[in-house]
């Protein structure tokens, strides 16, 4: 029915109530008296039905869907019959000096009778249609019978096309339980979930408490993950208040909502003053942590911000990102270069005259630089050292080197070049004005070189997943919560710091692994875990510091400073001169060797006799 239509009907129906109820109520207290042969009746009947429709007019009793009744609407009825009423009886006092009390009351309660039923009745008819839809709707289990849950239930019952019926609502506080929320009742709390789920048949949860801390919100959805039932997330409560999403835009939960990590909050003053109108330069910038830097700098308007990668492909796809999600002045400048190249870093840095430097760009893979380890020398020790050299010479003033928690006691050549690369920056910021710093933090859910893509591509493939050992357990954060820190990190530098960043509790991989078959709709026998044996060069457990280096005080929330001394400049740069013409084997356990003693004395010497 158009709106003009439903208008129309809703106008003629009230009139025809209207008119003749106030014939009705007095025909029924003077049943033999005919009610149409007096005037004054006749008078009131028309002020009444003015007096309606404007009173209705006002409280927008023909602008309500009243498929959705509720106390609301029921309320609006009762002031434009309550008031209409009133109007009645003033006219008649003020023409006649007498009011028909008992033909008003019942006049005000037929109106309130016979408009408020035909109302009703369209709500009393789409309940009765959405009862036959009820068997083809997910049974539903809302978490959280507060103001966001609530409003689930009212929008999923509202909107049954969504396809998802609420049945419980699950809630730890004592006096909710045992109520009923818009004829869903409050079964119990958290701690039952599974047994509340199983009870009543539960096809869907839905949690709805935004406001709950991480670390609550995480124990809770693992119960939920747990029960094997698909379990979904209502929008941030931001992207609720801002319009942004609505409660029915629900999300899938996500192996990054088990962690617990609460959301980083940065300093946003220190932040723009180093960032906003300066350019900025990112190498690496087209891989997972540098492209999220990049994403990251772009809020804070630089005036250019420079793209350095090796592959043009990922290079091309930052670019064109940016470009599209940017709506500001700052100029993207893609620039494909290697930082092998030192030529090439110099002159770039000279060129462009960067003021902010964040170097990501290195080989990560810990297998793969076992077994290439002159590439992992080249482009981590050496590449970090032209990077680092050309910021030098151009005066950047502030370098950020992304490393990571394989530097410290590294059994791999991959952290052990990570640990020299903090060593290169440690002694450059000696004698530098430039303020270098390195930033130190584990693995990065989602990033290309994170075990989640490739648990997902087995899973995908109908399993099984594979873990190296049952025992295998590593630090993990996000991308965004990585590269946030990462530049809150870099405005904390005053030269030659190694920053720690809070990681957290470590997490069982095998336990990742678990959690992941089952957010992906299947059990955890279906797909299988097969443990295939460390791999050369891997760890069973991480470490974030050293026993010597651990500082408990941090520097800034879920940031720390490392007290990392590096060897002295003299012997570093005679291990340099040595490292490119060792033999492969000499040159893995010389790197290990020398990453892991830090007050080792390295002469020539013996870097002679470690190259024969």
């Amino acid at each position: 029915m158009s709106l003009k239509n439903r208008v129309s009907l809703l106008v003629l129906l009230d009139s025809l109530i209207v008119f003749f109820s106030i014939f009705i109520g007095y025909f029924l207290l003077h049943p033999w008296t005919n009610p149409f042969d007096s005037i004054f009746l006749l008078a009131s009947a028309t002020t009444i039905f003015v007096a309606h429709h404007a009173f209705a007019m006002y409280y927008g009793l023909y602008r309500k869907i009243w498929e959705y009744a509720s106390i609301g609407e029921l309320t609006s009825i009762f002031k434009a019959v309550t008031f209409s009423v009133i109007a009645v009886g003033l006219v008649q006092y003020f023409v006649r000096g007498d009011v028909l009390l008992r033909a008003l009351a019942i006049t005000w309660m037929l109106h309130l009778l016979l408009i408020g039923g035909s109302r009703l009745s369209w709500r009393l008819l789409r309940d009765m249609f959405l009862d036959h839809q009820k068997n083809d709707q997910k049974r539903t289990m809302i978490i959280g019978a507060g103001r966001a849950g609530t409003l689930v239930a009212r929008q999923l019952i509202n909107n049954p096309e969504k396809g998802l019926l609420p049945i419980a609502f699950v809630d730890d506080d004592i006096k909710k339980q045992g109520l009923e929320i818009y004829g869903v009742r409050v079964v119990g709390g958290t701690d039952a979930i599974a047994d509340i789920a199983k009870d009543n048949k539960i096809e869907q949860i839905v949690f709805a408490i935004p406001s709950l801390p991480k670390a609550e919100t995480a124990e809770i959805i693992s119960q939920c993950v747990d029960t094997g039932i698909k379990t979904q997330i209502i929008p941030l409560i931001e992207d609720l208040m801002t319009g942004k999403l609505s409660v029915t835009d629900m999300q899938d939960v996500k192996i990054e909502d088990l962690l617990g990590r609460d959301e980083v909050k940065l300093d946003m003053n220190k932040i723009q003053g180093q960032l906003t109108g300066k350019t900025v330069l990112v190498t690496g910038a087209g891989g997972s942590i540098g492209s999220e830097i990049c994403r990251q700098i772009s809020r804070f308007t630089p005036e250019k911000l420079l793209l350095l990668g090796h592959g043009e492909n990922s290079i091309y796809l930052i670019d064109m990102e940016l470009r599209n999600s940017i709506d500001c002045d700052t100029e993207i400048i893609p620039i494909i270069a290697d930082v092998q190249d030192r030529e090439r870093m110099i002159q770039i840095m000279m060129d462009y005259e960067p003021d902010v430097v964040y170097h990501a760009a290195a080989h990560k893979h810990v297998p793969l630089m076992e077994g290439n380890p002159m590439e992992a020398v080249k482009n981590n020790i050496f590449g970090t050292k032209n990077v680092a050299d050309a910021a030098h010479f151009s005066g950047v003033k502030n370098f950020v080197m992304v490393s990571t928690d394989k530097a410290v006691n590294p059994p791999n050549v991959m952290g052990a070049t990570k640990r020299f690369a903090e060593m290169i920056v440690q002694n450059l910021a000696k004698r530098s004005k430039t303020k270098f710093a390195a930033v130190r933090f584990g693995n990065v859910l989602g990033s290309r070189g994170s075990v989640i893509p490739l648990f997902k591509k087995q899973i995908a493939a109908g399993g099984p997943i594979t873990v190296t050992d049952e025992r295998m357990t590593r630090y993990f954060m996000t991308i965004p919560e990585a590269s946030r820190l990462v530049i809150q990190a870099g405005t904390l530098a005053e030269g030659g710091e190694v920053f720690v960043l809070d990681m957290g509790e470590p997490v069982k991989i095998v336990d990742l692994a678990e959690n992941l078959i089952r957010l992906s709709g299947y059990e955890v026998e279906d797909i299988g875990i097969k443990f295939a044996g460390i791999r050369p060069g891997e760890k069973l457990y991480e470490e974030l510091l050293n026993a010597d280096e651990i500082q408990s005080q941090q520097v800034f929330p879920k940031i720390h400073i490392g007290k990392a001394n590096p060897v002295s400049e003299g012997e570093l740069t005679i291990l340099l001169d040595k490292l490119l013409d060792m033999e492969v084997d000499v040159l893995k356990d010389t790197l290990i060797a020398l990453a892991n003693r830090k007050n080792v004395k390295v002469s020539e010497n013996h870097l002679l006799k470690a190259a024969k």
